[in-house]
């Protein structure tokens, strides 16, 4: 028998639009006891004009998608949040991200990943507050529910606003710009790894092209941030594939609720 969860993974995973998962966040989100909701996506790059793409449900039935500078602009708790208006009071990026006035109860969780991307889920409600009983009962569906939304829409989204996110390194690549981040020169990676200056300045060439970067200290940057920088190898990756394809199940799903 599938689970609630296993359900609700099949159903947003189905789809390839954006746009049609948070319809059907929106659904789901009602299922739960909550009028509104609202999902809103920080991209890992660029990193000095950070884009942040939100969707939230409107009072006329519409879900709107709208960037939002502010919001997810800063480092998030790593708890999930039961608010309302008293708490809103201090927290008015939160309320300006879920919903229009007279929303007064809700939950609010963020979400983190391996390439970078984060983001928050939050659902709201105009009367009854969410008390403890309740809590216990849908707070293992909404905590889920917050990493099948992000494996739903960042699979979508990162992979069309930020392409660099899906970029594959060779096994050289990746040790070359490793060392890169670590401060080392091209003459110290050469001499570490008993290549010739020259070898060492082909495999950065060529991962600053990947990354669409300036220069090798923004490539490693780039790489850093993407979670490349201990990637497996694009060889790795062909040897290991029956392996990963078995484990893919439990990997989706690897987005840490931070």
């Amino acid at each position: 028998m599938r689970t609630w969860q296993d359900h609700q993974l099949q159903i947003l995973l189905s789809e390839q639009d954006a746009h049609r998962v948070f319809d059907k966040l929106v659904d789901i989100s009602r299922q739960l006891g909550f009028d509104r909701c609202a999902y809103g996506l920080r991209l890992p790059l660029p990193l000095s004009r950070q884009r942040i793409v939100v969707f939230k449900n409107y009072a006329d039935g519409s879900a709107r998608p709208y960037t939002q500078p502010d919001c997810l602009a800063g480092d998030q708790s790593p708890l999930a949040v039961i608010w309302d208006d008293e708490y809103c009071v201090d927290e008015q990026e939160l309320r300006r991200m879920v919903c229009e006035p007279g929303m007064r109860y809700g939950w609010a969780q963020p979400c983190r990943d391996s390439h970078g991307a984060l983001s928050m889920f939050a659902v709201a409600r105009s009367d009854d507050a969410l008390g403890e009983s309740e809590m216990q009962e849908i707070n293992h569906r909404l905590a889920r529910l917050i990493q099948v939304a992000h494996l739903a829409m960042a699979r979508l989204l990162v992979k069309t606003l930020v392409p660099e996110a899906s970029v594959k390194l060779s096994s050289r690549e990746t040790t070359v710009i490793r060392w890169t981040a670590e401060g080392k020169t091209t003459a110290d990676i050469a001499a570490i790894m008993g290549l010739s200056v020259r070898t060492v300045t082909f495999h950065i060439g060529n991962v600053v092209k990947k990354l669409n970067a300036t220069n090798k200290t923004a490539a490693a940057v780039r790489a850093a941030v993407l979670g490349l920088l201990w990637q497996r190898s694009v060889n790795q990756q062909s040897n290991g594939k029956q392996s990963v394809m078995r484990a893919r199940g439990a990997h989706e799903l690897g987005c840490a609720v931070v």
